[in-house]
């Protein structure tokens, strides 16, 4: 019987999280492999910046890792299984993205709801609420920033098909965050400064990852949304 050791219990996280989307990639259906193309440039676009705001705050001490629950090694002074979080998680993101759109086609698309503009407005007011706070703040700054060119500069079509998505990704969501931060585990994975954030939690996972996995996945959604209509339009440099 295969026993998962405390050092493989962050790997788990992240194979259970790509392995579902993975399995499914070649369906017929689905066809998930036709999109990497799109999908898998736009994973390390995001990546790339992600890692690296990671690694400085862990560097400043924001949060960090509980080497009871790694396997060993690093890049950056992040672990080998956190640099392969932001590998995993956005590529089961964007199969799923990829799935609503085919289920749902062009249904959901079309103007941004009014209800977008909640998330700047909640982004504002967590502003006001832990402008101290490192992790607080710069979530926020970064996803009202990135919103508000959605909504007033690209104007793009598909934000009510990725909020739906979302929406329906946090369920998992709160299994491998909550999971990293302390449900149902002794102690904690990925450990916070508790002057850093707000002190919310959902579960045992801070508020702020919400609106921080919203921001990378709406990130990887848009490279590959303009990276397809580029490809639609046959452009040429």
């Amino acid at each position: 019987m295969f026993i998962i050791t405390d050092s493989f219990i962050y790997w788990s996280v992240n194979l259970g999280a790509l392995s579902i989307p993975l399995i499914f990639t070649f369906h017929p259906r689905l066809r998930f492999d036709r999109e990497w193309k799109y999908a898998l440039p736009a994973i390390v676009l995001v990546a790339i910046p992600f890692i690296l705001w990671d690694a400085y705050f862990t560097r400043i001490g924001i949060w960090g890792f509980n080497d009871r629950y790694l396997s060993g090694g690093s890049l950056l002074g992040l672990p080998w299984e956190e640099v392969a979080f932001f590998i995993c998680i956005p590529y089961a993101c964007l199969y799923t993205y990829h799935c609503f759109r085919i289920f749902f086609g062009e249904g959901l698309w079309g103007p941004p709801w009014r209800i977008h503009w909640l998330i700047p407005l909640v982004c504002i007011f967590f502003l006001g609420m832990g402008w101290d706070g490192w992790y607080t703040r710069w979530t926020a700054i970064s996803l009202l920033v990135f919103y508000l060119f959605h909504l007033l500069v690209w104007r793009s079509t598909y934000l009510n098909l990725f909020l739906m998505t979302y929406a329906v990704l946090l369920i998992p969501f709160l299994i491998t965050n909550g999971i990293l931060t302390g449900t149902g585990i002794e102690g904690e994975v990925v450990w916070y400064n508790p002057h850093e954030h707000l002190g919310l939690r959902i579960l045992t996972i801070p508020v702020e990852d919400v609106f921080y996995g919203l921001l990378m996945v709406l990130a990887s959604i848009t490279i590959w949304e303009k990276w397809r209509a580029v490809d639609k339009t046959d452009f040429r440099l």
